[in-house]
């Protein structure tokens, strides 16, 4: 009777012990922020034309070399590259490498050029172009599709003259719309604070390549190489490890501000970060999505997240979840948005006239 009752405890254990270790292998470990670099053109692709030799295909690859060189010194960021050799890779190729990686960025480098004299660093997010300017860079970016064997199947639904027909963007593509300009925006500060060099601003355009991607996505037009002075720049080692350094920085500075951690890595750290930390004359939100279609401000609407608000800018509204001045309170509703799906929802901050600020001031 005793040999039973001992087995059965020993059985018993076994059972939890090994539902226990089961569950413990099939939890996920803490994801890391992982970004897709892409430099443009390459192989049978030269890029852009340089009166003076340049090739945009050499000088895009090399920056990419080098940002991402700088970006795996960070332990918690991961670098895909499209292409780290002189190869053609088709456009819609690229950006099936950053969703098939599932990445939290994707980033393309290029060079721009200009029958004039034209200087200065522009960063697109996908849009509809603004004026010609900006569509005949996309169309000078987007053309490479006239290479690829069966680009008339491949695209049939692109017209490289209409960038309207290439946006189509849907709901979530104009989620990751605000992220984008936002990493876009952080690229040129940098470049012009940092480096020195003309601002061309943040732009929008119907680029293929950027609409391939199912996350935050640039592409960078880092300098004209058909610019006497700024070609040589573009081409030199210390150019290249310059501009490479600015927009790692600008990364490192977007994850910081918009990738906490995973949810599970969340609960793993909920214990230290129970106490409250209440910034007086602030109001944090976590924005969700930010799109052009106007949604009631329902939780049904959100996956049943408490707390939505909607908020008109410019075309688009953006829609929230959560309104304390707690801050480790809103981590755990950013945790709980990303865990319903909403993988690049964001905190924001806000004063008392409802006017944003950023975040980073805030926190320091």
């Amino acid at each position: 009777m005793r040999s039973r009752i001992t087995f059965n405890i020993i059985l018993t254990l076994l059972v939890v012990f090994s539902a226990f270790a089961k569950a413990y292998s099939q939890q996920p470990s803490s994801k890391k922020f992982k970004v897709v670099i892409d430099a443009g053109h390459g192989g049978d692709d030269p890029g852009k034309p340089s009166k003076a030799g340049f090739k945009e295909s050499d000088i895009a690859l090399k920056i990419a070399l080098a940002l991402g060189e700088q970006l795996e010194k960070n332990t918690d960021i991961d670098v895909v590259y499209t292409r780290k050799t002189d190869v053609f890779i088709k456009l819609r190729e690229r950006g099936a490498i950053a969703n098939r990686e599932k990445a939290d960025l994707f980033i393309s480098i290029h060079c721009n050029a200009h029958n004039t004299q034209a200087y200065g660093t522009e960063t697109y997010v996908l849009g509809l172009h603004a004026n010609e300017e900006n569509l005949r860079v996309a169309k000078a970016e987007n053309s490479v599709i006239f290479m690829e064997e069966d680009y008339e199947v491949a695209y049939a639904d692109y017209n490289i003259n209409s960038p309207e027909s290439i946006i189509g963007l849907n709901l979530m593509q104009e989620e990751f719309l605000d992220q984008s300009i936002l990493i876009a925006s952080m690229v040129q500060d940098n470049f012009t604070k940092d480096l020195g060099r003309k601002n061309r601003s943040v732009k929008q355009a119907g680029f293929v390549v950027l609409h391939q991607t199912t996350m935050p996505s640039i592409l960078i037009e880092t300098g004209f190489i058909t610019n006497v002075t700024e070609g040589k720049y573009l081409a030199s080692k210390k150019g290249q490890q310059e501009i490479a350094g600015a927009i790692a920085k600008s990364v490192r500075s977007y994850k910081d501000k918009v990738f906490v951690f995973e949810p599970t890595a969340f609960k793993e750290q909920s214990v230290a970060v129970e106490k409250k930390q209440i910034f007086n004359n602030v109001t944090f939100k976590v924005q969700l999505a930010a799109s052009s279609k106007k949604l009631e401000p329902k939780s049904y609407n959100f996956k049943k997240l408490p707390e939505i608000s909607r908020v008109r800018d410019g075309n688009l509204y953006k829609y929230y979840s959560g309104s304390t001045n707690d801050y480790n309170a809103i981590r755990k509703r950013l945790a709980e948005a990303k865990s319903k799906g909403y993988t690049s929802a964001f905190i924001v901050s806000f004063d008392d006239n409802n006017i944003k600020i950023p975040l980073d001031k805030v926190l320091n």
